[in-house]
Formats: C-alpha cells, sequence, structure tokens
C-alpha cells in the first residue's frame, strides 16, 4: 500500500489489483494468528488448564514452526500434564533453536527432577546458574538434586543461597533444616525447622512438635508440642493428628504408660487450653467457660467452631458438649445444623474411641 501511494503521489495511475475476497482480506498474516493462539495458550496455562494449553500452543506451532516461546510453552504444559518425556523433548527442540533461552532450560531442568535424571537436571542448572547466578528457583532445584546425589553439603549451601535471596521462602527454609538434620547438625537445624514452622510449612509444624515433645534441640515441651501438632493436623498432616490421638489415649489411661506420664500429658492438655486464650486477649473466661463458647456468645460463629475443635480435641468436656448440641442444632442464620467440620472431629473422636459416632 505504501508503494501504490508513493507511485500515485508522483502523478502516476498504476492499474490497482483485484480486492481479495472479503474473508480473506479479514484473515490476519500467519504470524499474527500464531502470536494468538500463544497469548491463548498462556492464559489457559495460567489457569492451570494444561490439556487445553497443549491443543492451542500445536496450532500455534503449526502456523509459524519458529516460534520459541510456543514451543517452550508447549513444554510447560506437556511438564503440567505429567507427560515428562514429550516435555523433556519440545525443550530441548526450543534450547536448539535458542540456546541461552533461560526459561525454557529452567523448565527443561525441572521436568528432568521429576524424571528423576539427577545428571542431567544437574548438567542444566549449572548452565542455568553460570548465565544467571542469582535465579533462586535454580538454587533451589540444585538443592533437590545434590541432595539426590548424596551430596548434602552442596543442598545445605544450595538452600542457603536460596534463602540470602529471599528469607520468606518457607519450602527452602523447611529443607535446609532437613538437611541439617540428616548431616547431624541438630543445633543448626532446629531454629530452621522453627522457622519454617512459624511461617506456616505444615510439614515444618509437625516436626516441630516431634521437637518439642522429644526435647531435641529445645527443651522438652509438652505444651508447644501440643500446639504445633495441632497446627499441623488442621493443615492436613497425619502424622501430627496421629500423634495427638496417641498423647490422648496416654491421657485417658490406656496403655501401658506411667501414671506419671498420664499426669504430664493430662496437665499439657489443660495449659494447652489456657494458652488458647492469649489468641483472643479481647475475652476473658468465665469460670468453667471455653474460648469457643466465649467466641460463640460474641456471634463470631466462624472463628468459634475450629477453636471449639481443638478445645475438645484436647479432651475439653464443655467444648465437646457445645460441639454436639450445635451440630444438632445449629445457630439460625449463621451455622447449618450437621456441619461438616463437626462432624469430620466426631469421626475421628469415634475412631479413637472417645465417642460413639454420630449419626
Amino acid at each position: 500500500m505504501l508503494v501504490l501511494f508513493g507511485i500515485a503521489q508522483a502523478g502516476c495511475a498504476p492499474l490497482a489489483p483485484p480486492a481479495p475476497p472479503a474473508a480473506e482480506a479479514r484473515e490476519p498474516a500467519p504470524q499474527a494468528r500464531a502470536q494468538a493462539y500463544l497469548d491463548q495458550g498462556r492464559v489457559l496455562i495460567a489457569r492451570g488448564e494444561m490439556g487445553a494449553a497443549a491443543t492451542v500452543l500445536r496450532e500455534a506451532l503449526r502456523r509459524e514452526p519458529d516460534l520459541i516461546q510456543a514451543r517452550a510453552s508447549l513444554g510447560l504444559a506437556l511438564y503440567g500434564m505429567g507427560d515428562l518425556d514429550a516435555a523433556v523433548e519440545e525443550l530441548r527442540a526450543t534450547l536448539r533453536r535458542q540456546p541461552d533461552a533461560v526459561p525454557a532450560r529452567l523448565i527443561l531442568a525441572t521436568a528432568l527432577v521429576a524424571k528423576q535424571d539427577w545428571a542431567a537436571a544437574r548438567i542444566e542448572l549449572d548452565q542455568i546458574l553460570t548465565a544467571q547466578p542469582d535465579l533462586l528457583q535454580a538454587h533451589y532445584s540444585l538443592g533437590v538434586v545434590r541432595y539426590a546425589q548424596g551430596d548434602l553439603d552442596g543442598a545445605i549451601e544450595a538452600y542457603r543461597r536460596v534463602l540470602a535471596g529471599d528469607p520468606q521462602h518457607e519450602d527452602a527454609r523447611y529443607n535446609l533444616a532437613l538437611m541439617l538434620k540428616l548431616a547431624h547438625r541438630e543445633v543448626e537445624a532446629v531454629p530452621e525447622l522453627l522457622a519454617a514452622a512459624q511461617a506456616g510449612h505444615a510439614r515444618a509444624q509437625y516436626f516441630a512438635g516431634a521437637a518439642y515433645a522429644g526435647g531435641l534441640g529445645v527443651e522438652r515441651n509438652l505444651v508447644m508440642a501440643i500446639l504445633w501438632w495441632f497446627r499441623a493436623a488442621e493443615e492436613g498432616v497425619t502424622q501430627a493428628e496421629e500423634a495427638l490421638a496417641q498423647l490422648r489415649q496416654v491421657a485417658l489411661g490406656r496403655g501401658r504408660r506411667e501414671s506419671a506420664d498420664r499426669e504430664a500429658v493430662e496437665r499439657a492438655f489443660r495449659d494447652y487450653r489456657t494458652a488458647l486464650w492469649r489468641d483472643f486477649p479481647d475475652l476473658s473466661p468465665d469460670g468453667d467457660d471455653t474460648v469457643g463458647g466465649a467466641l460463640l456468645r460474641r456471634g463470631r460463629v466462624s472463628e468459634a467452631v475450629p477453636v471449639l475443635i481443638r478445645e475438645a480435641g484436647a479432651l475439653s468436656e464443655p467444648a465437646q458438649r457445645l460441639l454436639e448440641t450445635l451440630y444438632e442444632q445449629g445457630l439460625e442464620g449463621r451455622l447449618p445444623a450437621r456441619d461438616a467440620r463437626i462432624l469430620g472431629y466426631f469421626n475421628r473422636a469415634a475412631a479413637e474411641g472417645l465417642r460413639s459416632p454420630v449419626r
């Protein structure tokens, strides 16, 4: 069009070419269509729709085989689908065309880690860190690889590099704690473990409870063990729920533990229930009260139910009775009867022989 416009301006009047059909005129260039498919594929990946993303990205590559970003994104989609071999193939094809594509190489390294091809993953990660020494995700993956290769000191170094750049990386802190424990460096491991637990890492919370229960690197404190185990159990860590169940059995005098153990565990559960009040400084106990009951009187039902479950799990009879009433009757407009959370607690209690199953 620019050529024709220039000729017309010069005074010539060439014959205009035939107008293309309307549909053809609206069809974008193949490169533009490929880019549109790439954009759509990236959106689908962000949504977690990996299968749909792979289909769209293959269409982008059909239209533009040299569109490197589409090939790298297809590798990511295939990795997300669990098709690791296909993901590795696509990503290596990407890197043959563009060896300096660090994001594609990082996805390739991640796929190789998932395949447990440690040697190949290590090669890719070393190349990445040569190009970008401060790339934290590569250091994190390198920690996994070095541990798998039996290099504890190397894994510790890698996780420390991650935390130097991102002190809030709770997975790296938890893994660092585990590496230090495996290296028998308990004094260094426990602070890292507690920091990860404080940051909300569920597995770290379980191990923090175990550390306090056994006095491993910290002073033995059953109340703190119970606190961490409750937090981990609420995040679905079954070992934490099992640990609490064992303590309840001791407190109820079941098994062969000595009476002194029973008294210590009973006192720990009681002290834990008392400590719960500190989480709600605006509340105060009233006789044989529960924190959950006080929250209910304030109309804070969404907070009350999980607290009551904790208190009942810590052997509070008043909390148990309140839960039974709430389960049968609910609270009009605020909590339906037969609440699933309360039923879940009752089922766990029944499995321990604490209560009859609720119907």
